[in-house]
């Protein structure tokens, strides 16, 4: 079977990108790591007017309908070009909030959420244990081992990150406002819980293909003994591999996206992170010591490519969800 985006899907990958490309994310994403979230916050309104936030809540909330095709599609190109802040918790959030069908908690919500006006961020029990860049974020929803979904006042204990871009903070021991509790929210987090994990592999796709294209073009530039290595057989070997890996990635994530199954979507998040972390691992040997560096802007995404490999779903929980899915259940 053959997953090809239509050419409205096609076009709309492509003015992401091209928003992007001319956007300067490199010098947005140092400010984010320096705790300066303005370019980060602008950057984010340039892109709710492509729809790309609408299209994970309903249309009676002024969105475009929950579609995770188009969804990854879009979140491809916010790997590929490393824009900071919590994309994938904000999209999240709404899809929660939209599978609660609590009117009252979508009006006072998904508007903002769907708009990028709002941006949110989401922990939940099983899931992600840390809320991430909650002190950028307007909204810290939290949904408990319990049942119960709630909004923390403030951020909690801040943690380190690989990605000085990536701030963690501890959810508050308050617990917050409680919105809604009950056998509903744990459905909704699990769909919640799926979709982040579905769209941190996009990300990672992106990551991965950033990481690629960058070793190739310096791989092309460096000379040893007078040829560019690229030219050596090994490098060829090793960026070839690298290519494989997103490739096979690819088509997985592609089939998460339109069966939301919870075997698959791990399926795609174990291949697509390993994929962008093998990439990481080939673009940092093969750029040398300058691969090191922090002046570089390879260094942007080597540092996303380990935490979103973690992120929603370490290796190793992805492998149990799939061995999970597979075991016929016991009668």
């Amino acid at each position: 079977m053959r997953f090809l985006p239509t050419d409205e899907q096609s076009d709309f990958a492509r003015t992401l990108r091209s928003l992007l490309g001319a956007a300067e994310v490199p010098a947005t994403v140092r400010a984010w790591a320096d705790g300066d979230t303005g370019p980060g916050r602008a950057l984010w309104a340039r892109l709710a007017r492509t729809g790309l936030f609408a299209l994970a809540a309903p249309e009676a909330h002024e969105g475009a309908g929950l579609l995770p095709l188009e969804m990854c599609l879009g979140f491809v190109e916010l790997g590929r070009a490393g824009v900071p802040g919590p994309v994938v918790e904000s999209a999240a959030v709404s899809v929660l909030l939209s599978e609660l069908a609590d009117d009252s908690l979508a009006k006072r919500f998904l508007p903002g959420l769907a708009g990028g006006e709002t941006p949110a961020t989401l922990t939940l029990a099983g899931g992600s244990p840390y809320a991430l860049d909650a002190d950028a974020a307007t909204y810290c929803f939290a949904v408990s081992q319990a049942g119960e979904l709630r909004l923390a006042a403030a951020p909690g204990e801040p943690l380190r990150s690989t990605d000085p871009a990536r701030r963690l903070s501890r959810p508050p021991a308050d617990g917050g406002e409680l919105l809604a509790a009950g056998p509903g929210v744990t459905r909704a987090a699990a769909v919640a819980g799926r979709w982040a994990r579905l769209l941190v592999a996009a990300q990672c796709l992106g990551v991965g293909e950033a990481l690629l294209a960058s070793t190739v073009e310096y791989a092309k530039q460096r000379t040893q003994f007078g040829t560019p290595i690229g030219s050596f057989q090994a490098v060829k070997h090793r960026l070839a591999d690298t290519l494989l890996g997103l490739e096979f990635a690819r088509p997985l994530v592609w089939a998460a996206a339109l069966s939301l199954a919870p075997g698959e979507v791990a399926a795609a998040k174990l291949a697509a992170g390993e994929a962008s972390y093998r990439a990481a691992m080939t673009a940092l040997q093969l750029h040398g010591a300058v691969g090191y560096t922090e002046e570089l802007d390879l260094s942007l995404w080597l540092r996303k490519a380990r935490p979103l490999r973690d992120a929603w779903g370490t290796p190793s929980a992805c492998r149990a969800e799939v061995l999970r899915s597979l075991t016929p259940p016991r009668r």
